[in-house]
Formats: structure tokens, sequence, C-alpha cells
């Protein structure tokens, strides 16, 4: 679930949103907490990680696959 940071200043950088939500999403799952794995190694192997971080992962990835491609001058970036 997407969490709206109010009290952060807004960031330039594209897709800062989508990654703190990864991140969090990650940390409180049970392969880092229960496993005491990194969120690096339950992103690779897939055991334990809920589908909610798996849709983030997905929605973070196409975020940055927009920023290389070319068309996204025309329609603008994803997200915004």
């Amino acid at each position: 679930m997407p969490k709206y940071y109010e009290d952060k200043p807004e960031s330039k950088r594209p897709c800062e949103g989508l990654k703190e939500d990864l991140k969090s999403c990650l940390l409180e799952s049970d392969c880092v907490r229960l496993d005491k794995k990194t969120p690096k190694e339950c992103l690779q192997k897939g055991t334990r990680v809920d589908q909610s971080c798996r849709a983030l992962q997905t929605s973070f990835f196409e975020c940055k696959r927009s920023l290389l491609d070319t068309r996204t001058r025309f329609r603008g970036r994803k997200g915004y």
C-alpha cells in the first residue's frame, strides 16, 4: 500500500516515493524480520515476500524504465 509523505519536502528525484514504499515494505516483510536476510536477498530468492512488495517492485521497475524511454519526452513520466 503506498504511503504519502506529507511532512517531507518535495523530492526532485523521480520514482523516489515508490523507492521508499518498496524499502519500507521489504523491511516489514517476514523474510527480513524472521529469516534475517537482506532485502536484496529476499527479492532475488523470492521467499516470504508479500504480493504487495512484488507489486511495488514492478511499479518501481516500470517507473525507472520510463525514464530511459525516449517516448516519454512526448508523453511525460509515469506517475506524474
